[in-house]
């Protein structure tokens, strides 16, 4: 399994599992990131934070250290 922080600029990957703890999980899951969810990565900044994706129709802007969290296939 890959992280969302290592998939490419123009990829549609799906949520397969969070990691992390407490307020971490519990905000990114609030984002509407959720286990199954589409995420679909528009855009990485030139030093790869923050990493801009679109998740069940809205534009969300994620820091590197967070997208190292969410695993994905």
């Amino acid at each position: 399994m890959k992280t969302l922080k290592e998939t490419k600029c123009g990829e549609t990957v799906r949520v397969s599992k969070l990691e992390g703890e407490g307020a971490v999980r519990r905000r990114i899951m609030d984002m509407g990131i959720t286990k199954g969810a589409l995420v679909y990565v528009r855009k990485v900044a030139p030093l790869g934070d923050p990493i801009e994706v679109t998740v069940r129709g809205y534009e969300l802007s994620l820091r590197k250290d967070d997208a190292e969290k969410i695993l994905v296939e």
